[in-house]
């Protein structure tokens, strides 16, 4: 055993001393040679020296290598957290933008019922979220949801989306709805409510505003409710400035609208309005809101008070002892604006009462035997807008 061992270092000693034999290398320099040995054990040496070196440098290289790796890990990760927190912020900026426009939204519904109806207890809002959790139910498919839909932690904002788109159709329906029964008490005073509207429409104007939601058009449920609670204004104000109230106390007219036989010379005439009887001085009252425009004298009329009330309608009020109003006064339905006499053109105290559109006469009694549904749609009216005003 040791002989073979012993033997395995000789064969060892004897590679390594063929593989470094001493060497001599011989130099020649300005004529002279010299030589140089090169032991076996500097050649061991040296070679060991190189070799760990070698194996120094290999750890090296394997080094930075794995710290590239790592470097191209982390950079990846780094990407990688940066675009989810990109995606986070565009998320919440979205929400952000969303919640902006609902915000408008409800202020935009808030101004219109302030505006139409008188601001009452609580804001709109307040009366939406009032309201059965059943409507929210509805599939209410609309832009502003679809933005939203792939977020779950924006349920919230979609109900309230959904809960104004519905409320704003369900408002415009009940507005439409009434707005109809304005349009049908116009119509029974023989007028025509299309006309009114058209005359609305060619006068507007005034600065541009843009809807607040800036970043999407109007929704059209907005939109559907914006048009009705226009035509609705428009109608119910032109209902309200009909003339339907009484213009005097006296219970009976003694001349009738149209034609008849002229009381001073017995030949066929045209009667342009109604005749009132009644005490010297009695009281002349308003027959609707307006605007006094006349005060004064006309031919055949004596005195006379004309007070416009939009839309073409004015009322004249004629053979007047005196003067309770002014030009430029805006007066309220009952207001007392003159007093009964027998100036002009006449036989005996009395008022002549004269509805024109248009400055063409047309008969009032339509106006003033309105039906009870009739005067009750326009009594509703007249409270909305003194509630309005009451208000404002």
């Amino acid at each position: 055993m040791s002989h073979r061992k012993k033997k395995g270092r000789t064969s060892l000693r004897e590679r390594l001393a063929a593989f470094c034999p001493e060497r001599e290398i011989f130099l020649r320099s300005g004529g002279k040679v010299r030589f140089v040995r090169i032991s076996r054990r500097a050649q061991l040496s040296a070679g060991t020296a190189l070799f760990a070196v070698l194996i120094g440098l290999g750890a090296l290289i394997a080094t930075l290598a794995t710290m590239a790796h790592d470097r191209a890990l982390l950079a990846r990760q780094g990407k990688a957290v940066a675009d989810e927190a990109n995606k986070v912020d565009h998320y919440r900026k979205s929400v952000e933008e969303l919640a902006q426009d609902l915000e408008a939204r409800q202020d935009f519904m808030d101004d219109l019922y302030r505006t139409h109806f008188g601001a009452g207890e609580g804001s709109l809002s307040d009366r939406v979220l009032g309201t059965s959790d059943s409507a929210t139910k509805e599939d209410t498919r609309s832009e502003s949801t679809a933005k939203i839909s792939m977020a779950p932690e924006a349920a919230p904002l979609r109900m309230i989306d959904t809960r104004q788109r519905r409320f704003a159709l369900l408002l415009a329906t009940a507005v439409e709805r009434r707005a109809d029964k304005a349009a049908d008490a116009i119509r029974s005073f023989g007028l025509n409510p299309d006309s009114f509207n058209r005359r609305a429409a060619r006068a507007q104007g005034g600065p541009f505003v843009p809807w607040p939601g800036e970043r999407e058009a109007m929704p059209r449920e907005l939109a559907r409710l914006a048009s009705a609670l226009s035509r609705m204004e428009t109608l119910e104000s032109s209902l309200v400035a009909i003339p339907s109230g009484k213009p005097t106390a006296a219970p009976m007219e003694t001349s009738s609208y149209g034609y008849r036989r002229d009381p001073f010379n017995g030949h066929a005439a045209f009667h342009a309005g109604m005749d009132f009887p009644g005490r010297d001085g009695q009281p002349i009252l308003a027959a609707a809101k307006g605007k006094v425009v006349h005060v004064g004298q006309r031919q055949g009329y004596g005195n006379v008070v004309e007070v416009e009330h939009g839309n073409g309608l004015m009322t004249r009020y004629a053979h007047l002892s005196g003067f309770s109003s002014r030009v430029g006064q805006i007066v309220a339905r009952g207001d007392t604006i003159a007093r009964m006499g027998s100036t002009g053109r006449s036989t005996g105290t009395h008022l002549h009462f004269e509805v024109r559109l248009n400055d063409r006469p047309i008969n009032p009694r339509r106006f003033l035997e309105a039906r009870r549904d009739v005067l009750q749609v326009q009594q509703i009216a007249k409270a909305r807008f003194a509630d309005i005003n009451g208000r404002s």
